[in-house]
């Protein structure tokens, strides 16, 4: 990446204050435009959702993975639930999303209250293992809520074999005007559903998986505590990445808990953080980090900066942290601040192997939260950080009262907010469907074909914030 009028700002610098040039491109179309990264993880997208409780769960990381990204699992949660989720994620099929199942004696309630939990907005009726059914939002609507599903659901639905190509299901479900196919197996069991959409997006993307086939999974540990026998736990797991976390990187504890890691001698990459500068990346790459954290104070969740002045400007950190990373044959993932697609380029046109998504992906189907309304019917989640008094709470709930109180007078994070579901784009999918769109576009401006062109080619200018402002979309007329 070079800058615009090559001499380097004196200042740093953040997403908002800078935009790409466009320069002579042989790539003719962003279907061209090979998005993988190269820091060893095996995911095909960019795409890494953070280690946030609100919003890493099972839902969301079987369906990154399938589009092929990859989402870490939080520290905070026990050992042996991760270790669950690992192996139901690696379970997942590589093209049909797992249904909702329900049983034909459950209730309207249960229903209304776990379909919201897919974007595919249905579940699927089960007896002995088949499907019986299938049951939307609408056949619940009005209904008494204690009724059971078997009055309700929809006997007519059509079912497609578990080896049916994505593109054969595409043509089903537009030929029969279906909201979405039930695949079974050779016996009749379900195995999962695919949507119209989901279809289209199976021929697009490649799923992100291991080499046993299954679909990946990171997951977090922290640097308090026995960090060697928690991470050997989550490597028996079968954690594709091991992410050594706490707010601050740049310190002796990480350094020991690296250490601690790097004993075990594991064979996945190791990612650490968070740092923002040349000398922190150097320290953490030293103590045996493959991958970096960049980003301090940028999330949404996040107040560090205003509690403390502490942190730096998301674009300039990520460009001096992934400097020094490949120079040491390593690599870094820019953690927080995206609120755009064009945020994601841009982090990546400064270096970054791969760009960390929390709170945009918080408001979606596939986050771990209850679908919420409020006063106006508009749905949403609830989100919270890793260092408010709600996760710090979580975090310590195995200590004494005395203790626990202690620390619950410092928090640096927001401890409940609202993240509404975007009508237009209520699933994860349709974010990842929209950024990757982004991205693409970037790479072909840019003349890139390939990540590492991406960052070799971009050209970057500094503008004002009439500069950003222009570029912004009017939805009505001025």
């Amino acid at each position: 990446m070079q800058f615009l009028h090559g001499a380097t700002p004196p200042h740093d610098l953040t997403y908002d204050d800078v935009f790409m040039v466009p320069r002579h491109s042989g790539v003719g179309s962003r279907f061209d435009v090979d998005l993988s990264p190269s820091d060893g993880l095996g995911t095909t997208l960019p795409l890494v959702v953070s280690n946030m409780t609100a919003i890493a769960g099972r839902r969301m990381a079987e369906t990154v993975a399938r589009r092929g990204g990859i989402a870490v699992i939080p520290q905070d949660i026990p050992i042996p639930v991760v270790a669950e989720v690992i192996s139901w994620v690696k379970g997942r099929h590589h093209v049909f999303d797992t249904a909702i199942e329900l049983a034909p004696h459950q209730t309207i309630a249960e229903a209304v209250s776990l379909i919201p939990k897919r974007a595919h907005r249905a579940a699927v009726v089960v007896e002995e293992g088949r499907p019986i059914g299938l049951v939307t939002e609408q056949d619940c609507a009005e209904v008494d809520r204690f009724a059971q599903v078997r009055t309700v659901m929809n006997t007519s639905f059509i079912t497609v074999a578990e080896d049916t190509s994505p593109r054969e299901v595409f043509a089903t479900i537009e030929q029969e005007k279906a909201p979405l196919a039930v695949a079974v197996s050779d016996s009749g069991a379900l195995v999962g559903v695919l949507t119209r959409l989901g279809a289209l997006r199976a021929t697009l993307y490649t799923p992100a998986v291991d080499s046993r086939g299954g679909l990946v999974v990171a997951a977090a540990v922290g640097v308090n505590g026995d960090v060697a026998d928690k991470a050997r736990r989550l490597l028996e797991a079968g954690a594709d990445c091991l992410v050594v976390d706490t707010a601050h990187g740049h310190q002796e504890r990480m350094v020991e808990a690296l250490g601690a890691v790097r004993s075990l001698d594991p064979s996945v990459p190791v990612a650490a953080g968070n740092v923002v500068s040349a000398e922190g990346t150097r320290a953490l790459i030293d103590a045996g980090a493959d991958i970096v954290k960049v980003g301090v104070g940028p999330g949404a969740m996040c107040t560090t900066r205003m509690m403390t002045g502490v942190g730096r400007p998301q674009f300039s950190s990520v460009g001096e942290c992934a400097e020094q990373a490949r120079s040491m044959g390593r690599h870094v993932w820019a953690d927080g601040g995206v609120r755009h697609p064009r945020d994601v380029a841009l982090a990546l046109a400064a270096g970054a192997s791969s760009v960390m998504v929390g709170s945009w992906f918080a408001g979606t189907h596939e986050s771990p939260g209850d679908l919420v309304h409020d006063a106006d019917g508009r749905a949403y989640k609830i989100s919270f950080g890793m260092a408010s008094a709600r996760a710090v709470a979580s975090r310590t709930s195995g200590e004494s009262s005395y203790d626990r109180a202690r620390k619950s007078l410092y928090e640096e994070g927001i401890s409940s907010s609202r993240m509404y579901l975007d009508a237009q784009r209520p699933g994860v999918e349709d974010l990842i469907d929209q950024i990757c769109s982004g991205v693409r576009s970037a790479c072909t401006y840019a003349g890139a074909s390939t990540l590492a062109e991406f960052h070799d080619r971009a050209v970057v200018g500094v503008q004002s914030a009439a500069g950003f402002h222009e570029g912004r979309p009017l939805h009505t007329s001025w």
